[in-house]
């Protein structure tokens, strides 16, 4: 009589589901990795199980109910964000990349900001600001903070390199753009109005003056006079000014703004304007300011860069049509410019100032990055207690410019408070996570799943672990449901892949087959012993 032994490594035990986070089945081929010892030193072999029973012991290592530690790889701290990973850890094949799973140094945990988004309709029949362009230096080409009042403003609180809140507030004042422009002084202007007649009475030859009211308007040299008689409205005068064009190209810009103003501009930023007050004074009556050329904004560098420190280097996106370039494109909106101040822990100045222009079609003007993406992109900024110079991209594809409500459709960033650990879990992709108190998740480790070319030959040192040998091949590391690797069951453990039931029927065959043998050699017994009583 003889026993032979016989593995059944490769076959599927039945997954029963448990209520423990860091309970983890495989469902397939496969094996978690495992040592002895929990050091990084290589003195140990690895071992191979199946046994995904789970716990966190006294040091925050991850060991399975047969005292073996669990072993995986370190998840970069790019990945950590489940929400937002860059996939850039690079997940080794070679057992000696993996590290034991240590969920200890997770105790506490705050996540720096890195990123946010901002979407929020502008209102567009906010009435636009005027700048004093000629008379202020180029850095200097900006509505005045904080004397001006701010249209529109938002907080967005983001956290630094130590866990503390810090707000970043984006206000927004509606201005006009870097074109030359003026402004009339009289208010509720109405383009139906007729300028001989109340509120205005310029004086025309109807009216007994000795000739009808002009006045010239000059884009970078080139005077246009503009004549008012007797029947002449407001819109009559827009549409003059609107018609000055030089080789079929319009060179100036009249229109009503929100607040009933008369607003005068030259279509192409680099062209400056000049009012000229001719007979009867007729823009001196409107409070049109006269005498001084005025002189296209400079303060739209290349790159659009913020002109202001301490946050020197904070970028602005370029606009997609450049008016500079393009001044006569239809998609280029000179009524949709925006001045951008970023007031951060100093609120008596802003931090940044910046400007972005939306399109005819309410969408913003502005140029993609390599990624795609519109940013305002705020660097090196120093919030003064201490953390490290942060560097935050703020995502501002969402802005539009429509008439209507002010409206906030998102504001959102990706960092967090110090939050303590409440609990370590391990997902279907083998990610071991640590949850928080402030409601973040992150990603610790990824546990491989390992296969050999002849599981079935592996070494058994114990019930529950095996080594590699010979016959079994190498050990292959890949990632969860990757080629030949299993799927991962969470909240599970495999059960014994021996049928019992099967077993218990087999040996019971086996018992009677022994029985009944039995019986035989009792009926051959009794016969002899019957023969040798014959006499």
């Amino acid at each position: 009589m003889t026993v032979n032994r016989l593995q059944q490594i490769d076959q599927q035990g039945q997954i029963a589901q448990t209520g423990s986070s860091l309970d983890v089945a495989i469902a397939g081929d496969g094996f978690f990795t495992v040592r002895s010892e929990d050091t990084l030193d290589l003195q140990g072999d690895f071992k191979f199980t199946r046994n995904g029973q789970f716990f966190e012991n006294e040091n925050g290592i991850l060991q399975n109910s047969a005292g073996m530690y669990l072993y995986g790889w370190e998840v970069n701290t790019d990945d950590m964000d489940p929400n937002n990973p860059t996939n850039s850890t690079i997940y080794n094949p070679d057992v000696s990349a993996l590290v034991p799973v240590d969920v200890s140094l997770a105790a506490g945990q705050s996540r720096v900001t890195t990123e946010g988004t901002i979407g929020i309709n502008l209102d567009a029949d906010e009435a636009s600001r005027t700048v004093d362009y000629a008379g202020a230096t180029d850095n200097d080409k900006v509505v005045p903070f904080p004397t001006q009042d701010v249209d529109y403003s938002r907080t967005l609180r983001v956290y630094d390199t130590l866990g503390a809140p810090q707000d970043v507030t984006f206000e927004f004042i509606k201005i006009f753009g870097p074109q030359a422009t003026t402004v009339s002084g009289v208010d509720d202007i109405e383009s139906a109005d007729i300028l001989s007649q109340p509120p205005y009475n310029i004086p025309t030859l109807a009216g007994g003056a000795a000739a009808d009211a002009t006045f010239d308007i000059a884009i970078d040299g080139a005077a246009t006079t503009v004549t008012i008689d007797a029947s002449t409205t407001v819109n009559d005068v827009i549409q003059a000014i609107n018609a000055i064009n030089v080789a079929g190209v319009q060179q100036a810009e009249a229109y009503i703004d929100p607040d009933g103003q008369l607003v005068i501009s030259a279509v192409d930023p680099t062209h400056t304007l000049e009012l000229t007050d001719g007979t009867n004074n007729p823009l001196n009556i409107l409070g049109v300011p006269v005498g001084a050329v005025i002189t296209p904004g400079t303060n739209l560098p290349d790159g659009n860069t913020a002109i202001t420190p301490p946050f020197t280097t904070t970028v602005f996106p370029e606009t997609a049509v450049d008016p500079y370039a393009d001044p006569t494109s239809p998609a280029y909106n000179s009524r949709g410019w925006w001045q951008v101040n970023v007031v951060g822990p100093n609120g008596a100045v802003p931090e940044a100032q910046g400007f972005l222009n939306f399109n005819s079609d309410g969408s913003l003007n502005a140029r993609s990055d390599l990624n795609g993406n519109k940013d305002i992109e705020l660097r090196s900024i120093d919030w003064g207690n201490g953390s490290e110079l942060q560097d935050i991209t703020i995502n501002v594809d969402g802005l539009t410019q429509f008439s209507g409500l002010y409206n906030v459709s998102v504001a959102s960033q990706n960092g967090s408070e110090l939050g303590l650990k409440t609990g370590v879990e391990i997902d279907r992709e083998g990610f071991v996570n640590a949850r928080f108190s402030n409601g973040t998740l992150s990603r610790l480790y990824k546990l491989p799943i390992v296969t050999f070319p002849s599981a079935t030959n592996l070494q058994e040192i114990s019930s529950t672990s095996y080594v590699e040998s010979a016959e079994s091949g190498s050990p292959l590391l890949q990632e969860a449901g990757v080629s030949q690797a299993g799927f991962l069951e969470t909240s599970s453990i495999e059960q014994s892949n021996v049928d019992l039931a099967d077993e218990f029927t087999k040996l019971i065959v086996t018992q009677r087959a022994y029985s009944a043998n039995t019986k035989v050699i009792n009926t051959v017994d009794q016969m002899t012993e019957d023969l040798l009583r014959l006499r």
